[in-house]
């Protein structure tokens, strides 16, 4: 291990510069949340699907429907993936998500696709826990930086091959949505957005944390699907993610899906966002 080099004379200089913001979002396309309310007020129930505990499923939402994550018996996180449903190859790009509206996400704000499709795909259009804000420590929930719980890190530091943390759970329901096999699932299976799970960046080493979700029985989260979706939902083996991941000592619940449809004419003009418009040529001549 080296030693930390001195500082330089115009340290403190260096470190004063002010930031600027990598992807101003002022011309992103406005959500119109005015319609998708109105349209959400003649809705009615379709489908649901129940998530249990340390287990995940799939549920499909058409493009012009709305889906809610609830927390229905006890304080529970939930990893989220989304997928294209005619084309798994467009997935939620967790990155350009965050890069576009920040560290977590809340209502009015995307869930976009990967490249080359770059679209939205959800729309977040009510969240209970919109008042939680920003914590002393630097926390907040919904977020889109941390990857998922997976069996690979846990075999890295731990050596413990533990089968029912979030990246399992995905390709577990995935591959029996689909009928692909174990191996042919898990490519597809991508960072997530934490759904309730309340995180942040240690402000003295810059490390990934949580702490207790504040959710609590009654409490979603709603989105309006902006293209057609195939989700899996892990209900994630830390529950309310206050102590630890990846193992059965944590309290966990279930979670609940619920599908709605709004009446015909609803959305009256509204179309789906068509895929990005780059010409992928990338400097070379077409």
């Amino acid at each position: 291990m080296t030693d930390m080099p001195l500082p330089p004379a115009d340290a403190d200089d260096r470190r004063a510069i002010k930031p600027v913001i990598c992807y101003p979002n002022e011309t992103l396309p406005e959500a119109p949340l005015a319609l998708y309310t109105t349209a959400r007020a003649t809705a009615t129930k379709v489908d649901e699907v129940l998530i249990p505990a340390r287990d995940a499923r799939c549920f499909e939402v058409p493009a012009g429907q709305f889906f809610r994550i609830s927390s229905v018996e006890g304080p529970q996180v939930g990893d989220l993936n989304l997928w294209n449903s005619k084309d798994l190859n467009e997935r939620f790009f967790s990155g350009k998500t965050r890069a576009l509206h920040g560290t977590h996400i809340t209502t009015g704000e995307r869930m976009w696709t990967s490249l080359p499709t770059l679209r939205p795909m959800a729309t977040i259009v009510e969240d209970t826990l919109g008042w939680y804000g920003i914590d002393a420590y630097g926390g907040s929930v919904h977020d889109v930086i941390g990857t998922r719980c997976d069996p690979y890190t846990g075999n890295l530091l731990a050596g413990d091959p533990y089968h029912y943390c979030c990246h399992s759970n995905l390709t577990r329901a995935l591959a029996a949505h689909t009928g692909m096999s174990l191996q042919e699932a898990e490519p597809y299976v991508h960072d997530v957005l934490n759904v309730f799970m309340c995180t942040g960046f240690t402000r003295d080493t810059g490390q990934y944390f949580m702490k207790a979700s504040p959710v609590r029985p009654g409490d979603y989260l709603e989105f309006f699907a902006e293209i057609d979706l195939l989700g899996a939902l892990s209900a994630c083996p830390g529950g309310d993610c206050s102590s630890e991941h990846s193992s059965d000592t944590a309290a966990c619940y279930p979670l609940l899906v619920e599908v709605f449809a709004p009446e015909e004419g609803a959305l009256r003009d509204w179309k789906s966002p068509a895929i990005n418009g780059y010409d992928r040529s990338h400097g070379l001549a077409c």
